[in-house]
């Protein structure tokens, strides 16, 4: 069992190990805490934003968007290698993830291929935001990589944890492909965070994304039921594989990535069959197989009827 720090030390431990540090407004109360626990805390998970420029990077995440409230995680690492903590407590953003995989965490031994989404991650761990697009072509600076590297080992360090502690999106929520690009390469964040705490890195390969599937019909019955339905109900697991997509496309805000094919859902789908060529009644962003196998292809996942 493992307390979250409170906000005083956890801002100490990061300055401690030389994180250049920006405190931005209320965020040691700046949190989601009112729906539901935060701890105990396991690890530290590393995401990217899907966002271009410091500002509109920490404004999104910390506001997040009318579906998705901010939060949206502890603290935001831009470009220049700032770390700006915009909220403390639970925050969204980890979502629902493998149980199999906080157990891993927990004892940190080797992660296991995530598979399902059972498990309330956003309790369990610190979550921080990285300034890049998230197409596999934005690079890392070094300032960027080293910031992650001492967010993680001070965080390690204030709990005793070894690199193990330390998981990327990917790691934990099927679908998800955060953190990727040139210059960010997991095995050796993990090697330099074990050399900062004095230990021995992992060994052993890094479990690989599973490439998940998507039912055309389930999906298409979704996008019809869920613009109608209030909240945010998740009627089919896999309109977050597909929302995903839509957000690495460049078609939809990642705050929007909530598992309900709503309106906006259905407008970035339709923007997608517009990329296909599609127009008039045939872009009215109810899935078809075409454009739904074309989004797959390109964006990792696989179609079943």
């Amino acid at each position: 069992m493992a307390p979250p720090l409170a906000a005083a030390r956890f801002l100490a431990a990061l300055k401690a190990e030389g994180v250049t540090v920006v405190e931005v407004g209320n965020w040691r109360e700046h949190n989601r805490n009112h729906a539901g626990p935060w701890g105990p805390v396991h690890g530290v998970m590393i995401h990217h934003s899907v966002t271009r420029g410091s500002a509109a990077t920490v404004r999104i995440c910390r506001d997040g968007h009318a579906t998705l409230p901010g939060p949206l995680c502890h603290g935001v690492i831009t470009k220049d290698g700032r770390v700006h903590l915009i909220g403390y407590g639970r925050t969204n953003h980890a979502g629902l993830g493998d149980d199999d995989v906080l157990r891993a965490i927990i004892a940190e031994k080797a992660l296991p291929p995530d598979n399902e989404a059972n498990t309330d991650g956003n309790r369990a761990y610190y979550g921080f935001e990285c300034e890049n697009l998230g197409d596999g072509e934005d690079p890392w600076p070094r300032a960027q990589v080293s910031a992650i590297v001492c967010v993680i080992a001070a965080l390690c360090r204030a709990h005793g944890w070894t690199a193990r502690s330390a998981l990327r999106h990917l790691d934990w929520q099927p679908g998800k492909i955060d953190p990727r690009g040139p210059g960010l390469t997991w095995a050796d964040i993990q090697a330099r965070v074990a050399t900062r705490l004095g230990t021995k890195p992992p060994s052993e390969p890094l479990p690989q994304p599973q490439r998940p599937t998507v039912s055309l019909r389930k999906l298409a019955v979704a996008s019809r039921k869920d613009p109608a339905a209030k909240g945010t109900p998740i009627s089919y697991t896999g309109t977050r594989t597909v929302e995903a997509a839509l957000v690495d496309a460049g078609l939809l805000e990642k705050p929007l990535l909530d598992g309900h094919f709503g309106t906006a859902t259905v407008s970035a789908y339709a923007a997608w069959q517009r990329v296909c060529g599609y127009t008039g009644k045939a872009a009215d962003g109810i899935p078809g197989r075409d454009s739904l196998k074309r989004l797959g292809d390109e964006r990792g996942f696989t179609v079943i009827a």
